[in-house]
């Protein structure tokens, strides 16, 4: 190109930037880009003349281009690939405006200003009016041939075969973007070829308003060629096949009605091109509202205004846009009635009909009770452990049973339960039961008798009789429930072929593997039954530190911040007994009573107790008078509640908690008794947490060495007037934040398992291995002063040892040398002698049965000795100090 025919870009910039443009120039590498050092404030600040002057006057450049949007009065450009005027679409386009309507919109847009690109696109500029210019969009896309694959596209599809290379047709430039405009030449497209201006210029742009730009955006979008499903809601679900020579009524509407019968109310037909068909909506003057015909594998109808009952951009085959059009939507059951409405019009076939005994029995497939979540709080499949987790399976049609001879029913009735078809129900020592909850969400197990075994059978499985049919002579099957006398046979066996029940739990818990019980319902690796009382967190396949630490500081620094807790030995204790549940599966055996114990009323003690229910559930029971009361509340709450903490709130004040029912209850795995109102004796497993709280409460007799103590101690006169918690009101929060604190709880745990489950040895009796186990969850944790404070605890709390112990001193000390004397003499240590109930001393043979029980027994470094005397036949005693002797 010489110097006569170089274009003059300084005066194009001039007419652009008297049209109210913002002009820059453009980068001579092909790349389209402007040519300075940051063009982000020419999206806001127009170029200016002097700047113009600067670039342009001296002839060097070769590129010059227009920044879109708001800071150049509002335009935008319409482009057409080359692609797409390679393919006609462009033509297409026209062809459509004027067939609908919009062929006087479509003429002055073309002829405003329009440039044509080196490839072949083409551009058309207008200006906005009315609202602002959108962003950069997509109107019409296609996916590429494999002829057409770069180099580079080829790469990616051998590294990612399912990736999609997809080919632009038409798209916009809007706010923020950049178009190069003629008569840019030269170097600033990759060809060399310079950019032709097709019509008009920057003074004749067309000024569209909102309506006809979203009409010129729909003539593009109904060329659109990229592959859309159909959405759940718009399409039937995947039907079952059929009997050979069966139609259902949407197959055979779908095949025999077009769409005017079924749009004809909400949409005119404009034209038809190929096998695509424009439509309108009724109201509209103008332009096109949807297509049908336009997809390649499925006759559907495709709408793009919004302005109608069905939904934009989504495609709708003919059943789908029929049941949403008579049933008010494409539910489930809209497409039900739908289907039912057309076979009463003749559609389909009539469907295939099966005597009762024909139905075929479904083996395999069942459901094993579980239950489900909220989506947004179940853990996600890939989450649960494949080893000893929940194995989810749905019941696809009840169990059909001929039970015209009762040896058949039953022998058919175990037959259906050893095949696993009998949902929810499971077996413990006693009889088959089921798990269900009661009004306020507590979970219940429902030991089953004749009635309501009877009621399970006519819910879940289909039973019948065969009698004589009168009217054909031959036989037919009746409907017909299963004898009283036919369940309490099954009832009255030894052993059931059904699931076995081992307990219920409320949170996720550790198995005996190590693994978690996150699922809730059944759990086969364990018999449990998790039933949460609060909505379960998603949790991370990994624990992180960072989620460990966030799980302290929710649970110490958040939830027990403002407890006044004696010593530390206090909150270790506590948190131990708040993890127990959890834990509980992996560490089997009894575990002792935890005591919350306070100096005065309103020190939290009873808020100490109903976290527990909050995060797991809790079943209370008063304390009751005497021990045959408490065997009855225990036999109680173990045999039908499923709340893994149970608690007695507020003994009276300074009571001693002396009981062998409840020392018995603490070191026993299983706990046997008689059921109220009935002759049967059960064995239940004890796998209780058991809570008693009081103020100044003591323990005598084996129930000190039994007790996990809590203590508190506010310090100060009013305690329940103090304020400034630092999550104020603790039961509001906990009824916000409880999920959060079981997954905290769940969290600690996990981390523990990650690190290695290291446990420090610990002793404590018969809860040597449960001690351990939290000792080293909690050094695992940094939380220090576990059972730290236990011998301080058993001197000061119980109250039978520190009796025993001032006795034992005081005959020491009275009687230094050691000598052996009988229990006569003993009494004359009036003062220090142990009383009876009453404040009496006792006899001398009471002293003597008291002696004979605490032979050999240390109380602090003493104990006491027997010495028979055979001379008198008597026994005498004498004290003896730890280490004397050795």
């Amino acid at each position: 190109m010489n110097d006569a025919q170089t274009p003059d870009l300084r005066a194009s910039a001039r007419e652009m930037d008297d049209a109210g443009l913002c002009v820059l120039p453009v980068r001579p590498d092909g790349s389209k880009a402007p040519d300075v050092r940051s063009w982000t404030q020419y999206k806001v600040n127009r170029s200016t003349p002097e700047e113009h002057d600067q670039w342009f006057s001296d002839g060097r450049r070769t590129g010059i281009g227009v920044v879109t949007g708001a800071v150049s009065g509002n335009i935008e450009l319409i482009e057409f690939e080359g692609l797409a005027v390679k393919e006609g679409i462009l033509a297409e386009v026209a062809e459509l405006a004027h067939n609908s309507g919009l062929g006087d919109l479509w003429e002055a847009v073309t002829k405003g200003w329009a440039d044509q690109s080196p490839s072949g696109g083409v551009h058309y500029k207008v200006i906005v009016e009315g609202q602002p210019t959108a962003g950069n969009t997509k109107l019409a896309r296609r996916l590429a041939r494999e002829d057409e694959y770069t180099p580079e596209e080829r790469q990616r599809v051998a590294e990612r075969p399912n990736v999609k290379i997809v080919r632009v047709l038409i798209e916009t430039r809007g706010e923020g973007g950049f178009v190069v405009v003629a008569p840019s030449h030269g170097s600033t497209h990759p060809s060399g070829e310079p950019y032709v201006r097709l019509a008009g210029g920057p003074s004749t742009m067309a000024v569209v308003g909102p309506e006809d730009l979203e009409a010129l955006y729909t003539l593009c979008r109904a060329f659109d060629a990229m592959p859309t499903e159909e959405r759940a809601k718009t399409a039937p679900r995947p039907r079952r096949e059929l009997p050979a020579g069966h139609v259902r009524p949407g197959d055979d509407f779908e095949d025999k009605t077009d769409w005017p019968e079924i749009i004809g109310k909400e949409f005119d037909p404009i034209f038809t091109r190929g096998r695509t068909t424009y439509w309108r909506r009724k109201d509209k003057p103008r332009g096109i509202s949807a297509t049908t015909g336009h997809s390649a594998d499925r006759d559907r109808l495709y709408v793009f205004s919004t302005s109608t009952v069905f939904e934009a951009e989504t495609p709708y085959d003919k059943f789908a846009a029929y049941t949403l059009l008579t049933q008010g939507g494409t539910g489930a059951d809209a497409f039900k009635r739908a289907a039912a409405d057309l076979r009463q019009q003749g559609y389909g076939s009539e469907p295939p009909r099966q005597r009762l005994s024909s139905v075929p029995r479904q083996a395999g497939p069942f459901n094993d009770g579980s239950s489900a979540l909220d989506p947004d709080t179940f853990p996600a499949p890939d989450e649960h452990e494949t080893a000893g987790g929940p194995d989810l399976r749905i019941v696809r049609s009840k169990p059909e049973l001929d039970i015209t001879n009762e040896a058949d029913a039953i022998d058919g009735l175990l037959d259906i339960m050893a095949n696993e078809q009998m949902p929810g129900l499971y077996k413990r020592s006693t009889g088959p039961c089921w798990v269900y909850e009661d009004d306020q969400g507590n979970p219940l197990v429902k030991q089953l008798g004749t009635d309501n075994l009877r009621a399970y059978l006519a819910e879940h499985v289909t039973t019948f009789q065969v009698v004589r049919d009168p009217f054909t002579e031959g036989t037919k099957e009746v409907r017909e429930l299963v004898m009283p006398k036919t369940c309490g046979t099954i009832l009255g066996r030894r052993d059931w072929p059904l699931l076995p029940l081992r307990g219920i739990v409320t949170s996720p818990v550790v198995r005996p593997d190590g693994t978690l019980v996150k699922a809730p319902g059944y759990d086969r690796g364990t018999g449990l039954y998790m039933h949460p009382r609060v909505p379960l967190r998603r949790l991370q396949p990994q624990v992180s530190k960072e989620s460990v630490e966030r799980a302290k500081d929710i649970v110490l620094n958040q939830m027990l911040a403002d407890f006044p807790f004696v010593d530390a030995s206090d909150l270790a204790q506590y948190l131990g007994a708040l993890i127990s549940p959890i834990i509980r599966p992996y560490v089997p055996g009894p575990t002792p009573v935890v005591v919350i114990t306070s100096t005065s009323q309103g020190s939290g003690k009873t808020l100490l107790k109903d976290a527990f229910g909050y995060v797991y559930g809790l079943a209370e029971t008063p304390w009751p008078e005497n021990d045959a009361e408490l065997r009855k509340a225990i036999t109680a709450k173990l045999w039908d509640c499923g709340d893994p903490v149970i608690a007695m709130d507020n003994l009276p004040n300074g009571h001693i908690v002396k009981s062998p029912i409840l020392s018995s209850l603490v070191t026993s795995a299983n706990w046997s008794d008689r059921l109220l109102g009935s002759t049967s004796s059960v064995s239940i497993p004890n796998d209780r947490l058991w809570v008693l709280t009081g103020n100044n409460l003591r323990t005598g007799g084996d129930n000190a060495r039994r007790t996990l103590w809590v203590r508190l101690d506010p310090d100060c006169p009013n305690p329940d007037q103090r304020d400034n918690f630092a999550v104020g009101d603790l039961r509001t929060w906990l009824t916000d934040n409880a999920s959060t604190v079981v997954a905290a709880l769940v969290t600690m745990v996990r981390g523990w398992l990650a690190d290695g489950a290291k446990t420090v040895n610990t002793r404590m009796g018969d809860y040597s291995r449960w001690a351990s186990v939290m000792a080293g969850i909690l050094a695992y944790l940094e939380v220090p002063g576990w059972l730290a404070n236990r011998e301080a605890a058993a001197a000061v709390l119980d109250d039978e040892a520190e009796e025993w112990a001032a006795f034992l001193t005081a005959w020491h000390e009275t009687i230094p040398d050691g000598r052996a004397v009988p229990t006569k003499e003993l009494l004359g240590l009036k003062e220090d002698v142990p009383r009876l109930h009453n404040g009496d001393l006792p006899s001398p043979k009471q002293l003597g049965h008291w002696l004979k029980a605490r032979e050999g027994r240390y109380y602090d470094d003493l104990k006491v000795v027997r010495v028979p005397d055979s001379h008198r036949k008597q026994n005498l005693w004498r004290v003896a100090k730890y280490g004397e002797g050795r």
